[in-house]
């Protein structure tokens, strides 16, 4: 009896075409049952979490992206103001994340190949000088933020004083123009006064000839005629060396230039002089990656960027005309590579091409 339940056993589980028992037949049934249904099994479990959490995700997005619009129609028509200043502000912090993303990008590709900063292109090395000093203002409102409920103070002053504290992109477009008008009001403020130590220097010139053009050329400026590219050029020597030099200028002279280019004049003098020459070098490689790039492949709003920044306020001026004054810019700063003293007469030079608009 032994025997043959031995034989049948192995019958069954090699496959003999001996006839197995009944209860052989049903073990095996039950074991072929637990395989097949195993692995689909084990299957589903595995992959239903993961399907439940796209679901839920979508669910997640789809609502809040309904309550958002809800929200900004329920702004929109019982308080209007406040919705567009809002609208602003959102908009504004999304154009300096995307400008913190793209210097970011620049400055590993600059570490990346080993590029120094007059090395970019015109774009990028813009896009950097414009980031810093945007930034340097948010780190400014980040330290006034950091004492304790210091920032529902923060947020006050950031809408009492939009221009001192907040940057173009935080502006609505009446404020840009507003803004931009303001500070160049600003800036003409120190064009009699620059003119002034320019007419007191002119006497103390060793060239004769030099002091011809000086003073010919601020009598130019005072009856309001604008001065040619030929007649500011005559005068770059006089700029490198006394009584107009960068290290013979006095402290308020170097006040009167940092006013002219929109730099605080509220630091030591050493600290003025060390920013004066930072910002004109600057200005200058600027030049230098705009004159590769041509004047023709820039925008209409990146050309009156680039003209305000060098000292016209472009803000009231047509596109054609900005585009023959940066091309006269270009022809006078493309002069002065050879210059020791560059530094010294493009801040004179920014005078010199717009006092007359004063």
């Amino acid at each position: 009896m032994a025997l043959s339940r031995v034989c049948w056993a192995r019958a069954a589980l090699w496959g003999s075409a001996v006839t197995p028992g009944p209860f052989v037949t049903r073990r095996l049934q039950l074991a072929r049952s637990a395989l097949a249904w195993g692995a689909p099994r084990s299957s589903k479990l595995h992959l239903s979490p993961k399907a439940n959490k796209k679901n839920l995700i979508s669910y997640v997005v789809t609502k809040s992206k309904a309550m958002n619009e809800k929200y900004h129609r329920f702004l929109s028509r019982h308080f209007p103001n406040f919705y567009a200043l809002y609208t602003i502000f959102t908009k504004g912090l999304k154009m300096l994340w995307s400008d913190a993303k793209e210097a970011k990008r620049i400055k590993l590709n600059m570490r990346k190949h080993n590029i120094k900063y007059h090395q970019l292109s015109y774009r990028e090395m813009e896009h950097l000088r414009q980031f810093r000093r945007d930034i340097t203002k948010f780190l400014f409102l980040g330290i006034l933020s950091i004492p304790p409920f210091t920032n529902y103070l923060v947020f006050l002053l950031m809408y009492l004083f939009p221009r001192q504290l907040l940057v173009k992109h935080f502006w609505t477009p009446k404020q840009q123009v507003d803004f931009l008008d303001a500070y160049d009001a600003i800036r003409k403020q120190s064009h009699s006064e620059i003119l002034s130590y320019l007419e007191r220097a002119i006497p103390l010139l060793s060239d004769t000839g030099i002091q011809w053009h000086l003073k010919d050329l601020c009598a130019k400026i005072q009856n309001g005629t604008h001065p040619a590219v030929h007649d500011i050029l005559a005068l770059r020597e006089c700029f490198c060396n006394h009584p107009l030099g960068m290290n013979q200028l006095q402290a308020m002279q170097i006040k009167a230039l940092s006013r002219a280019m929109l730099l605080t004049p509220y630091l030591p003098p050493p600290l003025l002089k060390y920013r004066l020459k930072t910002h004109t070098t600057v200005i200058h490689q600027l030049d230098s990656a705009l004159a590769k790039l041509g004047i023709g492949q820039l925008t209409a709003q990146e050309v009156k960027s680039a003209c305000y920044l060098r000292g016209l306020n472009s803000t009231h001026i047509a596109e054609d005309r900005c585009r023959t004054w940066l091309g006269e810019w270009l022809h006078i700063s493309c002069s002065l590579k050879a210059i020791p003293g560059a530094a010294t007469w493009k801040g004179h030079a920014i005078h010199l091409k717009e006092a007359q608009r004063g």
